[in-house]
C-alpha cells in the first residue's frame, strides 16, 4: 500500500473509500450555494463607485448629497439640403416634441429654439438637437419599460418624416442598446463554451463518461461560486460582468484541475498499477500539484484587490472563489467519481477517436524527440526563443490605454452611427466633461457668478463649447456643469481639453470662491484618472503577486531558483503577449480576422487583469510540469533525465488543458464588444505560447544548462519543510492486481 503521504493524497484517499459521502456533499453543497445565491439576489456596484482619482472624488460628492441624475437623452433632428427655419424642418421638430411631450417619464423638454437652448443648433443649421431628460434616477431610466416607449416614439417620429434622420442618443438609450448587446453576446459565449470544451475532451480521451468528468466539475463549481459570490457581494458589490469571468476563469482552471488527475490516474492504471495504488498515486502527485497551482492562481487574483478600482476587486473576489471552489472539487469529488467508475471511465467509447487515441504513446515519443533535441542544445534552442518573446513584447513599449467608448462598439449598431452624427454636428455634446461643484449653496450669487465665468472661458477657449447645462439638487449644495469637450472624448484633444479645464479654468472662477469643493468627472476624466491610478497601483500588485508566488514555490520545490527562474519566464509570456495584443489591435493586423474597424487601443484595465490571470494560469502548467520533474529527481533520476521524461509524459495533458483554454478564450475573442475581444484575444495568445514556447522550449532548455544548480538551497534556508510531492509508490507489478 501507499502511504498516507501529503494532504491531497489523504483527501483523496478519504473522498474514494466514501465516495457517496464525498459527492453527495459537493453537490449539496453547489445546490445550496447556487440556491441561497439566486434567493438573495446579491448587490450591485454603483457607477458612482466605479471612478479612480479626481474622478471617485466627484461621484462620490454627487452619491454622498444624494444627487438625482436624470438621464440626459438628445434627439438628433438633420437634413442634408433643409435648414432648420424652413417648414418641413420644422414639422419635423414639431413631431418630435409632441410624441416626447406625450411620454409620462420625460422631463425638462427642450426646443432647439426654446430661451436658453443655446448650442442646440449647428452652425449650418442642418442639424438640431432636442434635449429632455428622464424621470428619475439615470440607473432606473434604463429599465425597458421606461426606455422603450421612448425610443419608439423617436422611431415613430422618424416614420412620419423620412425625409429626415431622426435619432436619438443619452445615457439611458446607449446603456440600455450596450447591455442589450453584451447580454446577447456572452448568452452566445455561454452556450458555445460547454459543448466546445466536451468535443476537446472526447477528442483527448475517446471516450465520454472521462471527458464529462472535467466539465462536470467545472461547471458545477462555476455554479456554486456564483452562488457564493451573491453573498460575498453584500461586503464586496458586483457587476453583471463578473459572472461572465468567473465562467471564463471557472471553465478554464477546472477543466485544468480535474484533467491533471484524470489524466495521472489514467497513466498510472495503464503501468499496471490497481485502481486503489493509482488513485493513491493521482492524489499524492496530481492532487497535490492541483493544491499548489490553485493557491498560487489564487495569490495571483488576489493582486487585483490592490489595483485601487472597485472593479478589480470584485473581479478578483469572483475569480479568487471559482479558483477556490474547483480546486476543492478537484482534489474530493473527481477521485470519488474515479473511485466508484473504476475502470467504467472510458465508457462511451467513440470508434474512430478511440483509434486515434490509441496513438497517444506516438504523441509521447513525439515530445520526447522533441524535448530531447531542446536538451541537446539548449544554449541555441533558449536564445532564439527568447529573442522571438523579446520581439513579440517590443511593441508593448508603445501600447496606449483608454476606457471603452461609444466609438469603440461595432458599426453595425444603430446607436454607434448615431453618436457619430451627433459627434460630427455637435462635438462634445453626448459625452462633456461633468464639473461637479459642491458648497453650502450653489445658487448664491458668487458660485452662479463663477460658474457663469466657467463657462463663458471653456466655449471662449476653443477647446469646449456648447451646450453648457447646470443641473442643481434640492438641497442647493451641489451642481453638476456639463461642458462639451472637442475631439471624441478619448484623443488627444479632449485631454487637452481635460487638462486646460482642471488646470487652468476651475481655478481661475470655482475655484476663487470660498468654500467651494470642485472635482470634473466624465469619460474623458475617468479614462485619464483610471490610466493614472492604474500606473501609481501597477507596481504594488506586481510585488505583491511575484513576491507571495516566489514565497509559494521556494516552499514547494526547496530550491531557490526554481521560482525566480519560472517568474522570469512568465514574465517573458506576459510581456510577448502584451506585445501581441498591440500588434493585433492598435496596428489592426487582425481587424479583419476579428471584425474590429480601426486601430482601437487597448483598454484600460486590460493590462493588470491580464497579468494577474496570466500570471496564474501560466503557474498553472509550470507547477504542474515541475511537480513531475521533482517527483522523478526525488526518486533519483538525473535532473536532464527527469527533465526530458517530466515534460514530455506531461506534454499530453498541458497540450489538452491549453487547447480547451484557447478554445474558451476564442469563444469570448469573437464577442462584439472591444474590450471583451481584447481580453479573449489577450488570454488565448498567452496560453498559447505559453504551453508551446515557453514549455516545450525555454524551461526544460534552461533547466538543462542549470543542472543541479536547478535545486540550489542556501544553507541559510534549509529550514524551509519539505512538501511530500508524492506517495512512495508500489511496484507495478506487485498493485496490478489490487482493487477496491
Amino acid at each position: 500500500m501507499a502511504r498516507e503521504g501529503n494532504f491531497a493524497a489523504r483527501a483523496g484517499g478519504w473522498s474514494a473509500a466514501h465516495w457517496k459521502t464525498a459527492t453527495l456533499a459537493w453537490l449539496a453543497f453547489v445546490i445550496g450555494a447556487f440556491v441561497i445565491g439566486g434567493l438573495v439576489g446579491g448587490k450591485k456596484l454603483a457607477d458612482s463607485d466605479t471612478g479612480s482619482g479626481e474622478t471617485a472624488r466627484a461621484q462620490a460628492m454627487l452619491k454622498a448629497a444624494g444627487f438625482v441624475q436624470p438621464a440626459a437623452e438628445n434627439v438628433l433632428v438633420q437634413s442634408a439640403t433643409l435648414r432648420a427655419g424652413e417648414p418641413a424642418f420644422q414639422a419635423a421638430l414639431a413631431a418630435v416634441v409632441e410624441r416626447l411631450s406625450l411620454m409620462p417619464d420625460v422631463q425638462n423638454l427642450v426646443s432647439p429654439f426654446a430661451r436658453g437652448a443655446e448650442g442646440t443648433l449647428s452652425p449650418d443649421r442642418r442639424s438640431a438637437l432636442v434635449t429632455f431628460q428622464i424621470r428619475g434616477d439615470a440607473k432606473d431610466a434604463i429599465e425597458p419599460k421606461v426606455i422603450e416607449p421612448i425610443l419608439a416614439a423617436v422611431a415613430a417620429a422618424q416614420a412620419e418624416h423620412p425625409g429626415f434622420r431622426i435619432e436619438e442618443f443619452g445615457t439611458a438609450s446607449a446603456t440600455y442598446e450596450l447591455r442589450k448587446t453584451i447580454g446577447e453576446d456572452f448568452r452566445r459565449a455561454e452556450y458555445l463554451t460547454l459543448p466546445i470544451t466536451l468535443i476537446i475532451l472526447v477528442l483527448a480521451f475517446g471516450a465520454l463518461a472521462a471527458a464529462a468528468i472535467p466539465v462536470a466539475l467545472a461547471f458545477t463549481a462555476v455554479l456554486a461560486t456564483l452562488g457564493l459570490n451573491a453573498l460575498a457581494s453584500y461586503i464586496v458589490p458586483s457587476t453583471d460582468a463578473t459572472a461572465s469571468i468567473i465562467l471564463l476563469i471557472g471553465m478554464a482552471v477546472g477543466v485544468d484541475y480535474s484533467l491533471f488527475y484524470l489524466r495521472r490516474e489514467r497513466e498510472e492504471r495503464a503501468r499496471g498499477r490497481g485502481q486503489r495504488a493509482a488513485l493513491a498515486m493521482a492524489a499524492g502527485t496530481s492532487g497535490q500539484a492541483v493544491l499548489i497551482s490553485g493557491v498560487t492562481v489564487i495569490i495571483a487574483m488576489a493582486g487585483m484587490l490592490f489595483a485601487g478600482n472597485a472593479i478589480f476587486t470584485t473581479v478578483g473576489v469572483g475569480t479568487m472563489l471559482v479558483v477556490f471552489a474547483a480546486m476543492i472539487g478537484s482534489v474530493t469529488v473527481v477521485p470519488a467519481l474515479l473511485s466508484k467508475l473504476g475502470d467504467r471511465v472510458e465508457r462511451g467509447r467513440i470508434p474512430l477517436v478511440s483509434r486515434l487515441r490509441r496513438g497517444e504513446e506516438a504523441e509521447r515519443r513525439l515530445w520526447h524527440a522533441v524535448i530531447g533535441g531542446v536538451l541537446r542544445r539548449p544554449l541555441l534552442s533558449a536564445g532564439i526563443a527568447v529573442a522571438a518573446l523579446v520581439a513579440a513584447a517590443v511593441p508593448a513599449f508603445g501600447m496606449k490605454t483608454k476606457l471603452p467608448s461609444y466609438t469603440d462598439l461595432p458599426k453595425s449598431l444603430a446607436i454607434v452611427r448615431t453618436f457619430e452624427h451627433i459627434q460630427e454636428a455637435f462635438p462634445g455634446s453626448s459625452i462633456p466633461a461633468d464639473v461637479v461643484v459642491k458648497a453650502d449653496d450653489v445658487t448664491s450669487p458668487e458660485v452662479q457668478a463663477a460658474i457663469a465665468a466657467l463657462r463663458e472661458r471653456a466655449v471662449a477657449s476653443g477647446r469646449m463649447g456648447e451646450p453648457v447645462t447646470v443641473i442643481v439638487n434640492d438641497a442647493k449644495t451641489i451642481a453638476r456643469v456639463d461642458i462639451p469637450l472637442a475631439g471624441s472624448g478619448d484623443d488627444a484633444i479632449s485631454f487637452a481639453a481635460l487638462r486646460e479645464l482642471r488646470s487652468d479654468l476651475i481655478p481661475g472662477t470655482l475655484g476663487q470662491v470660498e468654500g467651494v469643493e470642485v472635482a470634473v468627472t466624465g469619460l474623458t476624466a475617468g479614462t485619464r484618472d483610471f490610466n493614472d491610478v492604474m500606473k501609481q497601483r501597477a507596481p504594488i500588485v506586481f510585488a505583491f503577486v511575484l513576491g507571495l508566488a516566489f514565497l509559494l514555490m521556494l516552499g514547494t520545490f526547496r530550491s531557490l531558483v526554481i521560482p525566480i527562474k519560472a517568474i522570469l519566464l512568465n514574465l517573458l509570456s506576459v510581456g510577448a503577449s502584451y506585445g501581441l495584443l498591440v500588434l493585433i489591435f492598435q496596428h489592426g493586423w487582425g481587424a479583419s480576422v476579428l471584425g474590429f474597424a480601426g486601430h482601437p487601443p487597448i483598454v484600460s484595465w486590460l493590462p493588470l487583469f491580464l497579468f494577474t490571470v496570466l500570471f496564474g494560469l501560466s503557474m498553472d502548467y509550470h507547477v504542474f510540469i515541475l511537480t513531475r520533474v521533482k517527483e522523478l529527481v526525488d526518486r533519483g533520476m538525473p535532473t536532464e533525465e527527469a527533465v526530458q521524461d517530466g515534460i514530455s509524459g506531461t506534454a499530453g495533458t498541458v497540450t489538452a488543458a491549453a487547447v480547451v483554454m484557447v478554445a474558451v478564450f476564442a469563444v469570448f475573442a469573437s464577442l462584439r464588444t472591444i474590450d471583451i475581444k481584447q481580453m479573449g484575444v489577450g488570454l488565448a495568445v498567452a496560453v498559447l505560447l505559453d504551453a508551446t514556447v515557453i514549455r516545450g522550449v525555454l524551461l526544460p532548455a534552461t533547466m538543462k544548462l542549470l543542472g543541479e544548480w536547478n535545486w540550489y538551497l542556501p544553507t541559510w534556508l534549509e529550514w524551509i519543510p519539505e512538501l511530500d510531492h508524492a506517495p512512495e509508490p508500489e511496484p507495478a507489478a506487485a498493485s496490478g492486481q489490487q482493487g477496491l
